[in-house]
């Protein structure tokens, strides 16, 4: 289930003052999956990643789609600096899908997708072969002085 951040009062005092924002990434309770009426054949593959280089416990979420040309619903669960204290995600990642072109996704999403000050900043840069992805990963907002830095993540679809 996805709650735009203006809806969420429930993540983090950053979240509670980005409400006032136009702001729409998302806070999401659960990793997407795919739909249930969908062949093997046809369905989006999901990822789970581990970040190495990053808090215990940190950990992102994606799905490939069943062409294998958008990383889509990217998630990410884990702690980041906001103003130099450490602040707990429990599932935000940005509306919009990465293009993937010869098993390769890079680039960023910012959320407002026109910018602004406390606009939240998705870089991905991923390499997907099959069931495996690896790569790197930062989620910021400069404004704010919010950023997980660059994390580098493995990842196994289910």
């Amino acid at each position: 289930m996805k709650y735009t951040l203006k809806n969420s009062f429930f993540i983090t005092g950053v979240i509670l003052l980005l409400s006032c924002t136009n702001n729409t990434a998302q806070v999401i309770s659960d990793p997407p999956v795919g739909s249930e009426n969908e062949s093997s054949e046809t369905k989006a593959k999901q990822f789970k990643g581990a970040i190495s280089n990053g808090m215990k416990g940190d950990s992102l979420f994606f799905r490939v789609s069943a062409d294998g040309k958008k990383l889509q619903d990217l998630t990410f669960k884990g702690y980041w600096r906001c103003a130099g204290k450490l602040e707990q995600q429990r599932g935000v990642g940005p509306e919009g899908s990465f293009n993937i072109v010869n098993g390769k996704a890079s680039g960023h999403i910012s959320d407002p997708p026109n910018g602004g000050s406390t606009a939240w900043r998705f870089d991905i840069d991923a390499t997907i072969s099959g069931n495996t992805a690896s790569g790197t990963f930062r989620m910021n907002i400069n404004n704010l002085g919010c950023d997980t830095y660059l994390l580098k993540f493995n990842a196994v679809s289910k």
